[in-house]
Parts: C-alpha cells; structure tokens; sequence
C-alpha cells in the first residue's frame, strides 16, 4: 500500500524536482501540496506548485494549499540561487483553480481524513504547519511521522554563518515543531551537502521531450551556473529530494535520538539549530537527526526517480 504523505514546500528548484520524483512514485501517494513562503513569497510558491502540476499531470491530482507569509520572515529569500521566480526563471503560466484552501486547514483535514496514516514532509520553513497545529492542536498525535528538511548539526549554516535557511526563515515556528510531540525526523545540512550532483547530471536526466525531462532541463542548468556563480562550487545539492530518498528507502540513512533547540531571537545567530548531546541532559529526546547516509544509492536512488518519472510523462 502506498504511504499518503503531505508535502509542505516553497519551490525551490530542489522542492520541484522533489515533487517530480513523489508524484510518479508508486509506493508513494501525496494527498496535499501546500505551500510556505521562502524561496520566494507565499504566493509565487503557490502558483509553482499549480504550474507544476498542470505541465506534470500526475497520474492523482493532490488537494493544493495556499501559505501565507510570516509576520517577522527575514528580508532575504533564495533567489540569487533559484531565480526571480524560484523556478530557474522557467515562465511558467499563471494557473488558477477553484477551491484552493489555506495551507493549514488542508493539513487538519488531511489528518482527520486518516488519521495516524499521514506523514508530512516538510521541505521549507515551518511556518504552515506550525499554524495548522496552533490552529487545532489536536491533530497533533494523528500524524504518522513528521520529516523536516534544515538545520545544521555543526553550527554551520548555509544562508548565515550560524543558520540554516528554513530555520532562518522562521525560527518561532520551527521551534514550537520541534518542540511538539510528534514523530520527527531531522535530515541536516551536513547530510544533504553530502550527496551532490554534478554536471553529468544533465545527461541522466529524461528526454526534453518528456512533460517531467522538459521541466528538469530547464530548471537545473540556472541551479547550476547559481551554484557556481554565488557558492563556488560545481556540484549542486538539492535537500528536497533527498527527503523523497528518505521517505523512500529510510535504511539508506543512519539517525540517532537527540534534543535539539531553534535560536530563535539571537542578532547573529538566528534560526541556528542546536544539539544538546550531554548524557545528562533533562531534557526529552524525541528527534531522530540523521547523520550519515550511504551517498552512492542515495544519488542513485534520486536519478531512478527522475527516469521513472520521465517514462511516465512520455
């Protein structure tokens, strides 16, 4: 059977190339797409996901969820990386649909729907589900598994010296996540930075002429020349899709019990993300953080997804 999962995203061409692989794959059903400001504002995030699913035409059509922005978000964003609209400057048309709800009342309804049989992964700043648990805290313990992508476990971050970027984003809401009493898993900078791709990725993408190999080609050479130009480095990491593998095949991946706090008024280090490893700790250790991944099938798990993806979009 396959595992209903909501996924929680601010496309991002890594957000988009992990929707490619969920919404093709068979041991995976994605009941909701709901969207979070970050890469870009909330609303351009929604507009990706409805443009993404009108090119890709999945096989089942997920409810969509529209986000709202924070009320104190930073004023950065992820654009020198992923382009003006988050999506490598690709132009997709703007779609709109009837019936669209906000992004934390589709994500009680989905947990009510099945309760205890949703997982939620979590691609983008908290934002979104922090509302939604506000909102009705009693969906709380009817989710199956809470997967959040971010963080750093070595205090070094990508968008600050000491924070990672969702974490960044919105520190508040990542702190009351991490804080409530769900089943969480934390997939880390240090481990996404591990399983890098580099340009021979573009030949083992589907053809061009596939709905899921034109979005890829037009997508990942910006993420590419960004990478380059603002980080250089050759090789991209695409978080995203590492948390599909995840969901996937979890025994690629090795994780261990930890406490971990969010930073979130700090000048300096705000959104920074910090493990209380001391054996005597008082507090409760109820996150599992990965910490190390077997890299090669990891990559090559990504690459299967995106072929798979293609066949199913010739």
């Amino acid at each position: 059977m396959a595992r209903k999962v909501i996924i929680d995203c601010d496309p991002g061409i890594d957000d988009a190339v992990a929707l490619i692989m969920a919404l093709f794959d068979p041991r995976l059903e994605v009941v909701a797409i709901t969207t979070c400001s970050g890469t870009v504002e909330a609303d351009q995030c929604s507009q990706n996901v409805l443009g993404l699913l009108e090119k890709l035409d999945p096989p089942r059509y997920p409810r969509v969820g529209v986000g709202a922005d924070p009320e104190d978000a930073p004023v950065s964003d992820a654009r020198d990386l992923h382009g003006a609209d988050g999506l490598g400057n690709m132009g997709l048309q703007p779609v709109q649909r009837q019936h669209v709800m906000s992004s934390d009342k589709l994500i009680i309804d989905r947990l009510k729907a099945d309760p205890g049989d949703v997982s939620i992964l979590c691609f983008g700043p908290l934002t979104g589900i922090a509302r939604a648990f506000q909102r009705d805290p009693s969906v709380v313990n009817l989710v199956d598994q809470l997967i959040i992508m971010g963080g750093s476990i070595t205090g070094v971050g990508d968008v600050t010296a000491a924070a990672e970027f969702n974490m960044h984003f919105d520190p508040a809401s990542a702190s009351a996540i991490l804080r409530s009493p769900t089943t969480k898993t934390l997939i880390p900078l240090e481990v996404t930075n591990q399983i890098t791709f580099d340009l021979n990725m573009l030949s083992q993408l589907p053809s061009k002429h596939t709905r899921a190999g034109s979005i890829l080609h037009s997508m990942l050479p910006h993420l590419f020349r960004a990478f380059r130009q603002h980080r250089a480095q050759e090789a991209i990491s695409l978080q995203a899709a590492i948390g599909i593998v995840y969901l996937t095949e979890p025994e690629l991946f090795q994780c261990e019990p930890h406490a971990l706090e969010v930073e979130e008024v700090g000048v300096l280090t705000r959104g920074a993300t910090i493990v209380d490893r001391r054996p005597f700790a008082s507090v409760t250790r109820e996150l599992e953080i990965a910490y190390q991944s077997e890299t090669e099938a990891a990559r090559d798990a990504v690459y299967n997804a995106l072929r798979f993806a293609g066949q199913c979009t010739e």
